[in-house]
């Protein structure tokens, strides 16, 4: 596939078009944003922070929050950087700015003054605009991060890194598949080429913007090949525009050693596919996501599934991980909640700090294996559907089911893909849909599946599924008793 960056004056043809979008665009300044973000201290800088954790060995900490109100959003992240310690902040954007529905996030920001409390799930960024993003990232001393969920985020990412934010995450395809029901793929893939253009051009000038691409997907039983596959073509995506600090994730998949073997190939896989792509001036980091399905209601229970996933993280040697809180079974944290599972984390990495906990073994090795076989299934069908044109290749791609994300509402994706858990725990395919996987694959695939399916006493069938989807919430076994 052929890899070039967007043409300046295309840019800003349509960058016009873009800040005319809400009137709080007419007040970002290329120029300006520049010299803003170059006075921001290099300790405010994600980029920063990323690399530095690489070169340390050190996992940082960082949770998910945002509220409707400045002021109400300053006091929450101050009470996560000093009461939480979080190495790393996140402003989380309300739906109706992630929809681009900017008039009922005005409306929401007015009922939010009037009640005193939140009434959005995010901070509306766009709607607070360049001097209310700038308030926000001036208040705290960590860097931080704009975290949504936004198939066109141009506007959005326009205000925010004007406004002093150094990190961006999301991509054309995690920030439309697993959230948005009838936005056009190509559209969004267009969008986020010109967010990364932007970030590209911030790098051009100097000033390194983090981009992190969203790899827990739909967070509910993803097969890691799957969201290694969306997070390696969003990094080429990224790197084709100009940026140059690259955050892969990947969420927990509750069996220890495919998480660890899916860590280890995320790292190693993207490396080799962005070499191979030409790139070689980026800097490579990982992310993992806690658990991302269904909390278990009780507190003692959710301190588990938030300790396992800290034990995987410290394991892995990843560079950050996203933490959740005991409150997850209900809903937004309180900030007391969210700064428990901050403090709970961090205290599970700093046991493990220096602790060589899990080196390479049999297992692992065999679901590194397979999962380098699987990413090159689709890498390869993806290539071959291009034309030369990445974004050609993934959208033909996902339209043949060539690319497909389970449970995922859009309906430019098949969703015929189906996940279930082996008789140990690892996430396997019951159904593969149109997944470009050999023979091979698919048979120790089915093998697996049916070594559970005799040790339970039943078929397989769609039953397990669903058992798996509810699993941990109802804190019942990963792995099957023996």
């Amino acid at each position: 596939m052929r890899y070039e960056p967007m043409a300046w004056k295309d840019f800003l043809t349509q960058r016009k078009s873009v800040l005319a979008t809400w009137p709080t665009g007419k007040d970002v300044d290329l120029e300006g944003g520049l010299r803003y973000q170059r006075d921001i201290p290099e300790a405010k800088n994600f980029a920063r922070a990323m690399s530095g954790a690489k070169a340390k060995g050190r996992t940082l900490i960082q949770p998910r929050a945002g509220v409707a109100l400045i002021d109400d959003h300053i006091r929450l992240l101050r009470f996560l950087e000093t009461e939480g310690t979080a190495d790393l902040l996140p402003t989380t954007i309300d739906a109706y700015t992630r929809q681009n529905r900017y008039e009922e996030a005005a409306v929401g920001i007015e009922k939010s003054t009037a009640a005193g409390h939140s009434l959005l799930n995010g901070f509306p960024a766009v709607n607070h605009g360049l001097g209310g993003c700038r308030r926000v990232t001036e208040a705290v001393t960590k860097p931080i991060q704009v975290r949504h969920g936004t198939p066109d985020a141009r506007l959005l990412a326009e205000i925010s890194l004007a406004g002093g934010f150094t990190s961006f995450e999301g991509g054309g395809i995690s920030y439309n598949i697993p959230y948005a029901k009838k936005v056009e793929l190509g559209d969004s893939l267009r969008a986020w080429r010109y967010i990364d253009r932007l970030v590209g051009w911030y790098e051009e000038n100097g000033v390194s913007i983090n981009r992190e691409p969203f790899g827990p997907l739909t967070g509910t039983l993803l097969p890691p090949f799957i969201g290694h596959t969306v997070a390696i073509l969003e990094g080429l995506l990224a790197l084709e525009q100009g940026a140059k600090s690259i955050t892969l994730g990947y969420g927990q998949g509750g069996n220890v050693l495919q998480d660890l073997a899916a860590l280890s190939s995320l790292r190693e896989l993207a490396g080799e596919y962005f070499e191979k792509a030409g790139f070689t001036d980026f800097d490579l980091t990982i992310v993992f996501h806690q658990w991302m399905g269904g909390f278990p209601e009780d507190e003692a229970k959710a301190f588990a599934v938030i300790s396992l996933g800290s034990f995987v993280a410290a394991a892995a040697g990843v560079e950050k991980i996203i933490v959740k809180s005991p409150h997850e079974a209900a809903g937004i944290p309180t900030k007391e909640a969210n700064a428990a599972g901050l403090k709970t984390t961090r205290q599970i990495l700093s046991m493990l700090t220096d602790q060589i906990i899990c080196g390479d073994n049999d297992i692992i090795r065999r679901e590194k294996n397979l999962i380098r076989e699987e990413v090159a299934c689709l890498m390869n069908a993806v290539e071959n559907a291009s034309g030369g044109d990445p974004i050609q290749g993934i959208v033909r791609a996902f339209a043949g089911g060539l690319l497909d994300v389970p449970f995922a509402p859009s309906i430019f994706n098949r969703g015929r893909v189906l996940p279930a858990r082996d008789n140990e725990g690892f996430i396997r395919l019951f159904a593969k849909g149109n997944l470009p996987l050999s023979d091979e694959i698919m048979a120790f695939h089915k093998e697996r599946l049916a070594e559970r399916a005799k040790a339970e006493g039943r078929a397989v069938t769609f039953q397990m599924v669903t058992d798996d989807i509810y699993a941990i919430s109802k804190s019942k076994l990963i792995g099957r008793p023996k």
